[in-house]
């Protein structure tokens, strides 16, 4: 690998902006998706879904909805032939993302690896709910996608992760992490549309086989590198992408690295004067600021997703969104929606003095169909 170079850290904010599609934004889902490797998906609806906030300003003319409308259709469920995407979790992880077709066969030996461990959650099946399991598999088969819902079984699960869950729920959700069910679809309320996986993915994606282990390894940290596109690495990762990444040194940082195809992006002008740059609202686990020591580190700005934090120790808001202008993090803005009263909320906000919000939260408001 070649040497590092050294960048200011306001080339590497701006090198992060450029290279996380907020300068110039994706023509359409597709493109965003296969530029970011996956993204994330969480369904709180506070302010709008993380996924539909992170893709917003990402994707030109993006709406509300729209990720799942690629995912699964619209008026219609899509065919397994018709789709280009897919919601899964990433491999040793809870988070649940949209991918693209091709990362199916990296997830294969997860899956295999979360049916043979204990566990509540995603672990194997319990021997009530293998036997459920047989039932539920032929239900779906002959009836087409379903919801635990539609299941009249009310006998609850031994095995608790949050509060109680129905035996038949806790087993359509181990058999979606065992890579036996995907989802098919949801519903308008966000439930899970259980199916097959021969009626969700392509038969040729579902042909192929688990690569070599170091294989999977090498992608997802691509994957990582690719969603947020400047990282730290551990030493027992760099060898397995030296020859596609280039290390950075940046004043007030560790040393991290960008993938070799996006160093052009250093080198670019500012596309926009400062004092006209827009504002944006980013999401609260927007690729920006996921990393939060990198986030402290080079943005001087440190930020936590309070959505779990206990009331009295919130510093921010249940919900908050950073505030981005130019090269800056300029603060935070905490909105709810009352889709009821068709009005966005303010509950509170945090901005650095000079800077006006009010434009970026009424385009929000109005995205979201909602008054300011």
């Amino acid at each position: 690998m070649t040497a590092a170079i050294a960048i200011s850290p306001t080339s590497a904010r701006r090198f992060m902006r450029r290279a996380l599609l907020l300068d110039q934004p994706a023509p359409d889902i597709a493109t965003a998706l296969a530029h970011h490797a996956y993204i994330q998906i969480d369904p709180i609806n506070i302010t709008g879904r993380m996924h539909d906030l992170i893709l917003r300003n990402r994707v030109i003319s993006y709406r509300e909805g729209d990720l799942m409308r690629h995912l699964h259709g619209h008026d219609q469920p899509l065919l397994a032939a018709q789709r280009t995407a897919f919601e899964h979790h990433l491999p040793s992880t809870g988070i649940l993302v949209a991918f693209p077709l091709a990362a199916w066969p990296h997830l294969l030996t997860a899956n295999a690896a979360r049916s043979r461990r204990t566990g509540a959650w995603s672990g194997q099946l319990t021997a009530r709910e293998r036997k459920l399991s047989q039932h539920v598999l032929k239900e779906i088969a002959s009836r087409g996608p379903l919801r635990s819902a539609d299941f009249q079984d009310e006998r609850r699960a031994s095995q608790q992760v949050w509060g109680t869950m129905r035996l038949v729920k806790s087993a359509m959700q181990k058999l979606f992490f065992h890579g036996q069910l995907l989802i098919a679809g949801r519903t308008a309320d966000n439930h899970r549309l259980y199916d097959l996986p021969e009626r969700v993915l392509p038969k040729a994606i579902l042909r192929l086989a688990a690569p070599p282990a170091d294989e999977t390894t090498r992608w997802l940290i691509l994957t990582s590198l690719r969603q947020r596109r400047l990282v730290p690495l551990k030493k027992k990762e760099l060898p397995l992408v030296e020859d596609l990444v280039q290390a950075v040194k940046i004043d007030g940082c560790s040393t991290l690295y960008c993938l070799r195809d996006d160093l052009p992006l250093f080198e670019l002008p500012p596309t926009i004067p400062e004092r006209t740059a827009p504002l944006h609202l980013l999401a609260p686990l927007d690729p920006l600021i996921y990393d939060r020591r990198v986030t402290s580190a080079l943005w001087d700005f440190d930020y936590t997703w309070e959505v779990y934090t206990p009331p009295a120790k919130r510093q921010r808001g249940y919900y908050a969104l950073p505030v981005l202008v130019d090269t800056e993090l300029i603060g935070h803005i905490d909105p709810k929606a009352d889709r009821t009263k068709k009005k966005l909320h303010i509950v509170s906000r945090r901005i650095r003095r000079g800077h006006k919000v009010s434009p970026a939260v009424k385009a929000l408001a109005l995205w979201l169909g909602l008054k300011p």
